[in-house]
Formats: structure tokens, C-alpha cells, sequence
């Protein structure tokens, strides 16, 4: 990794005591160009960020995790294919405002996070998280989030009905409904083994304004019925449903 041209890690006492010199100038800086920044959060192996540059060579992207091992294979195809609009950040999504200045960012892609069913601040689509990408987005910044739980569609549904939040895309079932597209149908290495189980992908899209003062939805939200590769494996696999319901109780 520290090696590769496209990859920036800075351990966090390097970045409190001197701070970041690509903050505010991605652009000029390092993709020498003032095209949009997109993000991918929690970027795994890289497909989205890699697979995006590919298609969008007029869009800079960005993919952020905080596990090196998993990032390097889509920094590897990054420098293989010689894609000059695409970076990798090492490091953990709270600091995000440490690394990008206030309208610095376009869009943000979080692509099968954890849905941190019992820990609402920890869901990367929680009014915490949403008031964290407001400090470095553009104001009507697109906000997309592609999952394989139930209960975290449901949950990022309500949460941008509730704050009236304008939606995009909203599907529970993407490859099944007229959203789909070739962008969309960029599929990553656990989207795959979602769908070989036979679970249905479920994609939201909206728009992250400045001016709405975020709160929580009261919401009872079914946990989904299986758990991820990480966690063990398929429980109750007729119960894993794409019509999840959930409802605002106040």
C-alpha cells in the first residue's frame, strides 16, 4: 500500500499535528482537474470506486475504508489500468471533515455497510452521520445507498421520509424494477454472494440539503433474519423477504 501512488494513509497523530495538504485541494492538487468528487464509504475492495472511474471519466472518485488488505486489490486495478481519476483513503469514516473541506464532495456512495441494527449511531445513514457528510458535501449533494438488508432500507426509507429528504431512486428489489442500470449493476464481491442466496438488493438515492434540521424517526423495524459473511452464516433464509415493513410511531 505505501507504495502505491493512489493510496493516502495517514495515522491520526500525523493528521492532528499537521493536518492534511490535499484538504480543500483534491482537485487542483492530486486529479489536477475540477471535476466533481464522489466517495465510496466503507469501499471494501474497491469495485464501486474502480468500477465508477471506469465508466465516469469526467467524475474523480475516492474509496474509503479503514482495512488496508481489503483496499488494496481495487488500488491494485486502480494502478494497473493506469486510471488517473480514482484514489484510496485509509482511514476511518468519523474523520472524514479532517480530509475534505466544506463543498469539496458531490456524492457519496455507501455501498452493503454493516446495518448496525442495535447501534443507530453507528448506521453510516444515521442523522450523526448525515450532519458529518453535510460539513463536506455540496449543498444538494446525492447521497446513495446500495444493501442487501432489509432493515437498513427500511431504516434509511423512513429516515428520509420523515425529514423530507427529496429521494431519488427508492426500491426494494433493484434488479427487478425499472431502476436498474449499468452503473447500478456494478455488483461487488458480497453484493454477488447476497444474490446467490437469493436475496434481493435493495437501492435509495436522495438529495442531502443544508437547510433541514435533521431528526431521528420513532421507528419499530423488523432485524433482518440472516446474518453476514463476517458473522456467521444464512439463518431463516424463507423469511428474508424484500417487503420488510417498519412504521414512524409518534
Amino acid at each position: 500500500m505505501e507504495t502505491m501512488d493512489c493510496v493516502f494513509q495517514y495515522p491520526f497523530s500525523v493528521l492532528k499535528e499537521s493536518g492534511f495538504p490535499l484538504r480543500g485541494q483534491w482537485g487542483k492538487e492530486y486529479f489536477r482537474n475540477d471535476n466533481p468528487i464522489v466517495l465510496e464509504l466503507g469501499c471494501g475492495k474497491g469495485e464501486y470506486a474502480v468500477g465508477l472511474a471506469r465508466k465516469f471519466p469526467d467524475k474523480n472518485f475516492i474509496g474509503i475504508d479503514i482495512k488496508g488488505a481489503r483496499m488494496w486489490t481495487g488500488a491494485r486495478q486502480a494502478e494497473t489500468a493506469k486510471l488517473k481519476n480514482v484514489a484510496f483513503l485509509r482511514t476511518n469514516i468519523e474523520l472524514l471533515p479532517h480530509f475534505f473541506a466544506e463543498d469539496e464532495v458531490a456524492e457519496i456512495w455507501i455501498t452493503f455497510p454493516d446495518p448496525q441494527m442495535k447501534k443507530e449511531r453507528k448506521r453510516l445513514t444515521s442523522t450523526r452521520f448525515l450532519e458529518l457528510y453535510r460539513q463536506v458535501m455540496v449543498a444538494g449533494g446525492i447521497v446513495h445507498l446500495k444493501t442487501d438488508s432489509p432493515f437498513l432500507y427500511t431504516y434509511t426509507h423512513l429516515l428520509a421520509e420523515h425529514n423530507r429528504l427529496e429521494t431519488i431512486v427508492d426500491t426494494d428489489d433493484l434488479y427487478h424494477s425499472d431502476a436498474v442500470s449499468d452503473i447500478l449493476g456494478i455488483r461487488t464481491f458480497y453484493e454477488q454472494q447476497w444474490l446467490d442466496r437469493g436475496l434481493t438488493i435493495k437501492y435509495i438515492s436522495f438529495l442531502l440539503d443544508r437547510s433541514t434540521v435533521l431528526a431521528e424517526p420513532q421507528v419499530e423495524i423488523e432485524f433482518d433474519t440472516y446474518r453476514s459473511f463476517s458473522r456467521g452464516e444464512l439463518q431463516c433464509p424463507g423469511k428474508c423477504q424484500p417487503h420488510v415493513t417498519g412504521k414512524i410511531t409518534d
